[in-house]
């Protein structure tokens, strides 16, 4: 083992590249900018320089490479009123409004000032755009039921739509839950009492109109389409989430790709997308202990369903810090001390090979030295650090898991926006 570690050292030190700002990582971004989708991780998130070196990243790649949009994390309507207002669409003057409607809990993931000035630089780029160049922004992720739900039923009333009674008897079979996921899923898993007839019956009907709700507007049947596929699977979701998080966790991350592809599809054959999640999502699943507990990912889904050539993917760690994140489920964020990373894990690793920020490029000519199986930390939006020995460190093979990997030695947390707590509303699990 001391082998091992004392070679690992020696390896990181020869094929790593020390980097101070966005320059210094052309070398990974030209590598990364071939593939058809670019997956950008994070260790946390609440570290501020995940959020600003990947808004960095993404600038050269929209600007110099021809990305088309970006897929984060983050609930599809909220997100689309930042992609309104990236396209020029929106009543709100600045990105801090706009940010002002992410309710749910932990609103900080995009309520926060790092992410600010990557939204208002796609504004200005998209200003002078032609309508169908423009680069979206947009949330793929399944926790937001109701609020899919409220804005499918919003618009078909709108263009007064024949689908409107089909979309009220969905809201209505929920209404008695109270907006309460988990009231929800106790009564579907335990008794019966399910909405997914109704929400499938919608969602079929609304994909048979493909044609004709695209030409009332092309964006806002990709609107409609997501949030009903939203319906869908956060049905499904939550129905697994009071029986099996392993199921729950594998319905959410499919969905993150059908979405994903949803989004592509309407860029068109030359689409080029950028995501954003944790490190849990994009580094694939099969490198991992993850593969034993019979979880899957975004990271091993998007190799296997659009080929590993197309798919590039970075991860994201720190050796030590600060970190936004909450004791527990649904409590006020806090501002934590990362400590040291673990003895011999993948971050301390790195921090012994030079306590300094760095990045890998993960090639044939040196893949083999980082496939052994090695602790890599993992911290997500619940965290106590005295315990993290003992439940924040994944097994990975990390040149398998990831293509690259971005390493910032000492990094701090970042900066919610003032109102990111307030009326926060409490749904699902979240890493």
């Amino acid at each position: 083992m001391v082998i091992k570690i004392s070679k690992t050292i020696e390896n990181i030190q020869q094929y790593s590249q020390p980097f101070h700002d966005i320059e210094d990582l052309n070398g990974l971004i030209e590598k990364a900018s071939k593939a058809k989708y670019i997956l950008l991780g994070e260790a946390t998130h609440g570290t501020a320089e995940f959020y600003t070196i990947r808004g960095e990243i993404r600038k050269k790649l929209i600007q110099d490479h021809g990305f088309t949009f970006i897929a984060v994390e983050g609930d599809w309507p909220s997100c689309y009123e930042v992609n309104q207002y990236v396209k020029g669409h929106s009543n709100y003057s600045h990105a801090r409004e706009v940010l002002s409607q992410f309710h749910r809990w932990p609103a900080w993931m995009w309520a926060n000032e790092e992410i600010i000035p990557l939204i208002e630089w796609l504004k200005a780029y998209n200003l002078d755009k032609k309508e169908e160049d423009k680069v979206g922004f947009y949330g793929i992720d399944v926790y937001s039921l109701w609020e899919s739900m409220e804005t499918i039923v919003a618009y078909l009333q709108k263009i007064n739509s024949p689908d409107l009674d089909k979309a009220m008897q969905a809201i209505t079979c929920f209404h008695p839950y109270n907006k309460r996921p988990e009231q929800y899923g106790m009564s579907a898993a335990f008794l019966g009492e399910s909405c997914r007839e109704e929400v499938l019956e919608l969602l079929n009907s609304i994909v048979s109109k493909r044609r004709k709700y695209m030409e009332e507007d092309k964006e806002s049947y990709l609107n409609l389409q997501i949030n009903g596929l939203v319906s869908k699977n956060a049905e499904a979701y939550y129905k697994a989430m009071v029986t099996d998080d392993i199921e729950s966790w594998n319905i959410r991350d499919y969905h993150m790709v059908e979405a994903l592809e949803i989004v592509s599809q309407f860029y068109g054959k030359a689409a080029k997308g950028i995501v954003w999640e944790h490190n849990t999502h994009i580094g694939d699943a099969r490198a991992t202990s993850m593969e034993q507990e019979g979880l899957v990912n975004v990271g091993q889904i998007t190799r296997e369903k659009f080929g590993e050539p197309n798919v590039y993917a970075v991860g994201f760690g720190t050796y030590g810090g600060t970190v936004i994140a909450a004791e527990k489920w649904g409590d006020r964020y806090k501002i934590m001390d990362i400590p040291p990373a673990q003895l011999n894990s993948w971050e301390e690793l790195l921090h012994r090979a030079g306590s300094f920020n760095k990045y890998l490029t993960f090639t044939e000519e040196n893949r083999y030295f980082f496939e052994h199986t090695i602790g890599h930390r993992a911290i997500g939006v619940i965290y106590e650090a005295a315990y993290e020995h003992y439940g924040n460190y994944v097994p990975s093979k990390v040149s398998v898991r990831y293509d690259g990997f971005i390493y910032v030695d000492q990094s701090k947390a970042v900066t919610p926006i003032a109102f990111s707590n307030e009326g926060e509303t409490r749904l699902a699990k979240d890493t």
